[in-house]
């Protein structure tokens, strides 16, 4: 039988193929494709839905390590249900998105999780925050994520306006997330899109053979 050597290392499950979020008038629309990857370079799910509700208008997109992203989501959701219960109102975006970094920091030697938090509050509207690997916590108002999105940064910084309506910038997330699929070995499938307003959230999935096709596919 085959002996490991004592420096040999086992890849873990990745969920970072390709994932975004972008906000537009009065809201917000996080979005994946439905891959997930080993080594970069091995699809080992095909059907793995990376846009997890956190709260009733808080969604993340899972970056890093599953087990670890999954971990970590299942502690910020206890850790905001039982503020909410205290606070008598919903979470703040900000307060989600500081509740993963923290998970994030102090487990940064032993956790690979990186996320994309978006929703809207009744205080600052539609928000989108980027925490890193390591713990740090980013604003933005569109970012996108995992091995597709460098084909797409471009695409992005040419298309992208924060004051696009709703419709426009469903189509953009929809239209990015297609172009990484078509260029990235590793995302594919299904976009999975939730859109996010003041009046509650709403999931759109698109369908593989739906998706917008250009000229070079």
């Amino acid at each position: 039988m085959e002996k490991r050597s004592a420096d040999s290392t086992v890849k873990g499950v990745s969920t970072g193929t390709t994932i975004l979020a972008a906000t537009f008038d009065g809201g917000v629309v996080i979005g994946s494709d439905s891959r997930a990857s080993i080594g970069g370079d091995y699809v080992s799910s095909k059907t793995i839905n990376k846009v997890i509700q956190v709260h009733d208008q808080i969604f993340c997109c899972m970056a890093g390590s599953l087990a670890d992203a999954q971990a970590v989501i299942k502690t910020a959701r206890f850790h905001l249900s039982f503020h909410s219960v205290q606070m008598e109102s919903p979470p703040l975006v900000i307060a989600a998105a500081s509740v993963l970094r923290e998970l994030c920091y102090k487990n940064k030697e032993e956790l690979q999780a990186g996320f994309i938090t978006a929703g809207w509050d009744s205080k600052k509207g539609a928000q989108v925050y980027v925490v890193s690997l390591g713990g740090m916590l980013v604003p933005q108002q569109v970012t996108i994520g995992g091995s597709g999105s460098t084909y797409i940064y471009g695409y992005v910084d040419a298309k992208y306006k924060p004051d696009m309506s709703r419709e426009e910038c469903l189509q953009f997330a929809t239209n990015a997330l297609a172009l990484a699929m078509g260029r990235d070995n590793v995302s594919g499938g299904v976009a999975h899109l939730v859109v996010i307003t003041e009046t509650g959230a709403e999931h759109v999935v698109v369908p593989g053979n739906k998706l917008p096709r250009f000229h070079d596919e």
